[in-house]
């Protein structure tokens, strides 16, 4: 591991190369699994706050599920989730793009419909990154899945490490400074 201020970094994220191929997985992350997208508690308004202005890039299905479970859930662990269609298949904010699953809450942040400038939740920008939260402290794991060997694949080819492929979600979540002390961490080793 390594300390980042109140971040430890597992060693994963740095050694291991990794870059999205939709192209190959078809946003298979958005729609495989047990449980929508991890939400962090002040998400959950967020949701509430965006979500007519994200419903027009919605799927019928995910309108439903919304409409009758509400934008987010329970799991069974007591975390917040986003409401999946028919319980445990794709994320209800999903939406479909020549025959690939795409974030419906990004689509609206890139046309601009939304009034908060929020992308989508950060479990899902960080991915694969997964946050484990401590009173003090975090810690970032790589959340291997094989429906991702396609972008492990692409990423050893561009040579493009997870830490800097999630760059941007990294410094929207511990800001600049960090991800700079990061980069001279990482350097150091």
């Amino acid at each position: 591991m390594i300390e980042v201020g109140n971040v430890l970094v597992h060693e994963d994220i740095i050694r291991n190369e990794f870059v999205c191929n939709l192209s190959k997985c078809k946003g298979a992350c958005c729609i495989e699994g047990n449980a929508g997208a991890p939400l962090m508690d002040n998400e959950t308004e967020i949701l509430l706050e965006i979500y007519q202005d994200v419903k027009p890039f919605l799927s019928e299905e995910g309108i439903k599920a919304i409409e009758s479970q509400g934008a987010f859930i329970k799991d069974i662990e007591g975390d917040w989730t986003t409401t999946c269609v028919d319980g445990d298949k794709e994320c209800a904010f999903v939406t479909w793009e020549n025959g690939i699953a795409k974030c419906g809450i990004e689509k609206a942040h890139e046309k601009g419909a939304l009034k908060v400038d929020w992308k989508k939740p950060l479990s899902c920008h960080l991915y694969p990154i997964r946050v484990t939260y401590y009173p003090g402290f975090d810690v970032l794991h790589y959340d291997r899945w094989s429906i991702c060997s396609d972008a492990c694949s692409l990423g050893e080819k561009l040579k493009v490490p997870i830490y800097k492929f999630v760059k941007d979600p990294l410094i929207r979540a511990y800001g600049k400074e960090w991800y700079e002390q990061l980069e001279k961490a990482v350097n150091a080793l």
